[in-house]
Formats: C-alpha cells, sequence, structure tokens
C-alpha cells in the first residue's frame, strides 16, 4: 500500500503526476515493459523533495516550541 498522492502537501508535484496518470493510461503491457519508470523516478523524487521539505519546516517549528517550554521551566524554576 501506498499514501494518497492528490494530498495538499503534494501539490508541487501534480504535473508529474499527470503525466504518471497519462503514461499508465497507456495500458497494461506499456507499464510492464518499463515505458514508465522514468516519469515514475521523476515523481518519487519530487514527492521525496516535499517530504524532506514538509520535514525541515515541522522539524524547525519543533524547536521553537521547544525553547519556548524550556524558557518557561526555566522562568519556573527561577522562581521556586
Amino acid at each position: 500500500m501506498h499514501p494518497h498522492l492528490h494530498t495538499k502537501d503534494n501539490i508541487g508535484c501534480e504535473e508529474v503526476m499527470a503525466q504518471l496518470e497519462e503514461c499508465h493510461a497507456g495500458g497494461f503491457l506499456y507499464r510492464c515493459m518499463g515505458m514508465c519508470n522514468d516519469v515514475k523516478t521523476k515523481l518519487n523524487k519530487c514527492l521525496a523533495a516535499e517530504r524532506r521539505e514538509r520535514t525541515k519546516e515541522n522539524r524547525e517549528r519543533a524547536r521553537a516550541e521547544r525553547a519556548k517550554i524550556e524558557a518557561r521551566w526555566a522562568e519556573i524554576d527561577s522562581n521556586s
């Protein structure tokens, strides 16, 4: 099983997804003979780049939130 491709997180890869769907519409033998492999590789790279960007943003938000929490704990400790 794979995740759904058409989500808000993968907006940047819509064009490549459309290319892959067009290629797959060529039929079963077309796919089995590897005619869609280049487009599939391009899609995998695009999705990986999107995921890396989301991970980077999430990490930055988590670090900022962690800094706020540590500041609160330091304030609590200094007032105790």
